[in-house]
């Protein structure tokens, strides 16, 4: 069957929504029927992932399974959507998580069973909408109905501050969306003034021509809604909050996806539609990457609890995939896409094994622990893997993403001071393997230090099942990783060797070859008509 004649895309993403429609018109008490129903629709859309992954041509860097239809004519608004190397492995990584994020939750969820998997099920089609959308405006669609569900499953099944921490979330995401959606607006209105007509088409108004001035506050806009998402410091306040309230189903969900669609919002609009700008914002951006790896590292290292600790190393780990996007070279944009992927299975995963002493001990405090190698070997293990993985140890997946992301800067042309910004990310791998080992050892090792901790069960066969797909995946993508680095090949070539034309072309415009391009401050300061 020819995957390109079918609409496989609109098949994966409108599912899950369809089931979360099934889920609200079960009888409430039906618990069993509702968890097993979730979870067997949710494992469905990702057999029907599938063949999207071993039908993909890594030859070309143009979109595929792409639909067109019109929805709004009058104003250009259609509905797009199609994948690329870019898009494609955060499609898949959506469609694995999700079924095991919900059988994670079969014992977690003490109340409102049917709308904890409604809003499961809403979510994901949010995620892979927001991942698959070509029209702008479908889009910031998609990107908004992502909070929604997100809000309720912190607000509704969360801890004991989770009204505060939901409200933050909603109020922090919500703030940044406004900024991009009004720069979404000018750029559609430009667009229109050039080209006589109006569009909501990515690829079309990537064409639209903006001075200098206009891109950098557009750029700023829409920097402002994928740093938050990031999130990238100082905009990362609402994260540690958000986790540490969020059921652990949410809290793998927030990590695993949601995050990566503030990286890839900077890979897929904001730098491709506003190239000089980025131009001048890389350094920047790679600047905050840098304090956030540090910070984030830092933080992390004083936490109590396990769950606000894995948290912060968010922060640092995704302080890397900012800074491979900011070096704006093939290697580093390759590292930085790859570490999306490892953050989301690996801290996936650690949120998981939180998650199970949690739901045993009702406690994360490192304090509570220790020990717990000798009464739960098997947990033991899996927690060491998903450590070892974290902190970046050769052969498993997080290595693979940190080397290329830091060789790649290192040797960037795009970013002044190169090699200083990568020694200091560098720190922040030393730092990370202090916080995590120091973690794993206070629970793990030592004498059983908490009479409640020596009857303690070991994994049981649902968790299991849970955990051995991401440690295996661990495994096979640090030993196997051109088998996904060929599949992002040619899109991120295109990417960058597109941005590189754009640029050299405007400034060649803005400034003759024996002037020198101003600063960004210098460039603020100055009007339309001195340049």
């Amino acid at each position: 069957m020819d995957l390109q004649a079918i609409p496989i895309l609109s098949l994966l993403t409108f599912l899950p929504l369809l089931g979360a429609l099934l889920v609200a018109l079960m009888p409430s008490k039906e618990f069993g029927m509702i968890k097993v129903f979730a979870v067997a629709w949710s494992a469905l859309v990702f057999v029907l992932s599938l063949p999207l992954l071993a039908a993909f041509e890594p030859g070309t860097a143009a979109m595929q399974f792409t639909e067109m239809q019109d929805w709004i004519p009058e104003l250009g608004i259609g509905y797009r959507v199609g994948v690329d190397g870019i898009s494609l492995l955060l499609v898949m990584l959506t469609t694995f998580l999700t079924p095991l994020v919900i059988l994670s939750a079969f014992s977690a969820v003490e109340k409102g069973m049917k709308g904890f998997m409604f809003s499961l099920l809403f979510l994901e089609t949010g995620m892979l909408g927001t991942l698959v959308a070509t029209d702008i405006f479908l889009f910031y669609v998609f990107w908004e109905l992502m909070l929604i569900p997100m809000y309720f499953l912190i607000g509704i099944w969360g801890g004991a501050n989770r009204i505060y921490a939901a409200v933050k979330f909603f109020i922090y995401t919500m703030v940044g969306s406004l900024f991009m959606l009004v720069a979404l607006l000018y750029l559609y209105m430009v667009h229109a003034g050039q080209f006589g007509g109006y569009t909501t088409d990515l690829l079309a108004l990537a064409k639209t021509a903006l001075p200098v001035q206009a891109q950098i506050l557009m750029f700023a806009a829409f920097a402002l809604a994928f740093a938050i998402k990031v999130p990238m410091f100082p905009f990362h306040t609402w994260l540690p909050d958000a986790h540490t309230e969020a059921p652990t189903a949410g809290s793998v969900i927030l990590a695993g996806v949601l995050l990566k669609m503030g990286t890839y919002g900077f890979l897929r609009f904001a730098i491709p539609l506003f190239p000089v700008a980025a131009y001048y914002a890389l350094p920047y951006i790679a600047g905050l990457a840098v304090i956030g790896i540090i910070y984030g590292a830092l933080v992390a290292m004083v936490q109590k609890d396990v769950k606000r600790l894995v948290a912060y190393s968010s922060v640092s780990h995704l302080g890397f995939c900012m800074l491979g996007i900011a070096a704006m070279n093939v290697q580093a944009i390759e590292g930085s896409i790859y570490q999306m992927l490892n953050h989301g299975i690996s801290t996936g995963a650690l949120f998981l094994l939180v998650g199970v002493i949690y739901e045993r001990r009702h406690t994360r405090l490192i304090s509570e622990f220790g020990g717990l190698s000798a009464v739960m070997p098997a947990f033991a293990t899996v927690f060491m893997i998903t450590t070892l993985s974290s902190i970046g140890l050769p052969g498993l997946n997080g290595f693979v993403g940190e080397f290329l992301i830091l060789v790649g800067s290192f040797k960037s042309m795009a970013l002044p001071y190169a090699k200083i910004f990568t020694v200091l990310a560098s720190t922040g791998i030393l730092l990370g393997a202090v916080y995590m080992l120091w973690m794993f050892q206070r629970v793990m090792f030592g004498p059983v230090t908490n009479e409640k901790n020596k009857d303690l069960k070991d994994l049981n066969l649902r968790e299991f099942v849970v955990l051995i797909p991401l440690v295996l995946l661990m495994f096979f993508m640090g030993l196997f990783p051109n088998y996904f680095l060929r599949k992002m090949d040619a899109s991120v070539e295109n990417l960058v060797s597109v941005y590189r034309a754009k640029v050299t072309a405007q400034l060649a415009v803005e400034w003759p070859d024996e002037a020198k391009p101003l600063t960004l401050s210098e460039l603020l300061g100055t009007s339309d008509d001195a340049d």
